[in-house]
């Protein structure tokens, strides 16, 4: 069962773990205490077995409550969903990210790291072993090496340019897409130094990016200088239980039995989008920046 697994994992490399009961999941409060400092993190594990798109719906909708009720009075807590086709299909990858929340990581500092322009190939096979998502559709790739080694220990991806035009002049927005670093790793100022490499490059007027609500509030963003603008939908997922691979449901049929046999389905907790503004525009509606 996916909560027994995590539990176990998480105690086997020294966390201390326990049950809490909100709105009706079981979320484990996992503990560690490194170099004095005191880590914990709410752990909601979701098992994907919903044979139905509203039936996804319905256990999104009651994570969400028993997330909320969990916060409530305490706005600090760090809540984490695992889905459990991500969990059987990318541990190596989660495992390691669970414990990274927990302060268990191998610290690599940024100003030992040098950030540079990659090739398409380099960063796709980084960002398909380390980012749980895979690579993606993009036009820049960035690659973090520590000194002295030939392998990145980071990369990240961005978009090309959006434009538009606002009060005469050209506004040039893209997308940061991908960021990751090496399972265990931890890159401290990691993606402000690729952050600051690109802008160098690019010179921006403006960049956008989406937090993963299952994994992120936000926070990493703006310490950046990002503000939050808005928020993107949960994604439905077609999830085979063969080898738990997962594909986004475009389009959904309004027959409330809807589904495929034999096919599982995840909502996922949508992301929230952030934005940097680098110039002196002002975006003052989603018509101007079409």
């Amino acid at each position: 069962m996916l909560y027994q697994e995590i539990y176990g994992f998480l105690e086997s490399n020294g966390a201390g773990c326990r049950e809490i009961l909100s709105g009706g999941e079981r979320f484990i409060l996992a503990r560690t205490h490194i170099a004095g400092k005191c880590r914990s993190i709410y752990i909601l594990p979701a098992e994907t077995d919903a044979g139905s798109f509203v039936e996804a719906e319905e256990k999104y909708l009651k994570r969400q409550e028993a997330k909320k009720m969990l916060s409530a009075g305490n706005e600090d807590a760090d809540i984490i969903t695992v889905a459990e086709d991500r969990w059987r299909s990318r541990s190596c990858i989660y495992g390691p990210r669970l414990l990274s929340h927990l302060g268990i990581f191998r610290p690599v500092y940024a100003r030992n790291c040098e950030a540079r322009r990659t090739d398409r190939k380099t960063a796709g096979l980084f960002l398909s072993e380390n980012h749980s998502y895979g690579m993606s559709v993009c036009r820049y790739c960035y690659a973090l090496y520590e000194k002295g080694n030939t392998m990145p220990s980071g990369a990240a991806t961005f978009s090309n340019a959006r434009k538009w035009i606002k009060d005469g002049q050209e506004i040039r927005s893209y997308e940061w897409v991908r960021y990751a670093s090496s399972p265990g790793t931890r890159i401290l100022g990691g993606m402000g130094k690729v952050l600051a490499r690109f802008i160098e490059d690019i010179r921006p007027d403006d960049i956008m990016s989406y937090a993963d609500m299952e994994w992120s509030d936000g926070k990493v963003y703006t310490k950046l200088g990002f503000i939050e603008d808005g928020e993107k939908a949960p994604v439905l997922f077609e999830i085979s239980p063969e080898d738990w691979s997962r594909k986004a449901v475009r389009q959904r049929p309004s027959a409330p039995e809807a589904g495929n046999p034999g096919k599982l389905y995840f909502m996922n907790d949508g992301s929230r989008k952030y934005r940097l503004k680098l110039t002196g525009y002002r975006a003052t509606s989603r018509q101007d920046r079409r």
